[in-house]
């Protein structure tokens, strides 16, 4: 007897943020209607799906769950409130808490390159305060060799 059941492949790439783009751009598709509270149960979802098919997180979810820790440092909460409830509260209603949401999350996902900025203005303030405390590149070059040569 042939086995004619079809298996389908099972995507364990990055996927998550291309998935929250699809539902910013047609929430009412993925949601029903434009809420925070269905995208949050939306997720629950999806990442208990790919929990009870024994998928191991991609780095996209691992990195989304620290959205949560990134929305009480933002909002200042120090509450066990979730990171859904804190926008809701923080909006006007559940559509306004979704754009906030999608918002908050690019913040959220660009925050390293925030990071990087501000260690770079941290850096030219430095300079502008201190200009003579500065290596020349022959200096950083030779240093380099030093080190070289000294291990």
């Amino acid at each position: 007897m042939e086995n004619n059941s079809h298996h389908l492949p099972i995507i364990t790439n990055e996927y998550l943020y291309e998935m929250l783009e699809r539902i910013k751009q047609k929430p009412g598709m993925f949601l029903g209607r434009c809420s925070i509270t269905r995208l949050r149960a939306f997720l629950d979802g999806y990442m208990a799906c790919r929990e009870d098919l024994g998928l191991s997180p991609t780095q996209q979810e691992l990195e989304f769950n620290q959205f949560q820790d990134w929305i009480q440092r933002r909002f200042k909460i120090s509450s066990s409130h979730s990171w859904d409830s804190i926008i809701l509260f923080h909006s006007a209603d559940e559509k306004d808490a979704l754009n906030t949401f999608f918002e908050l999350f690019e913040q959220f996902i660009n925050r390293e390159t925030d990071l990087q900025q501000q260690e770079l203005d941290r850096r030219i303030a430095d300079y502008d305060s201190n200009p003579d405390n500065v290596l020349t590149w022959e200096e950083i070059k030779a240093s380099i060799k030093g080190r070289q040569f000294n291990i």
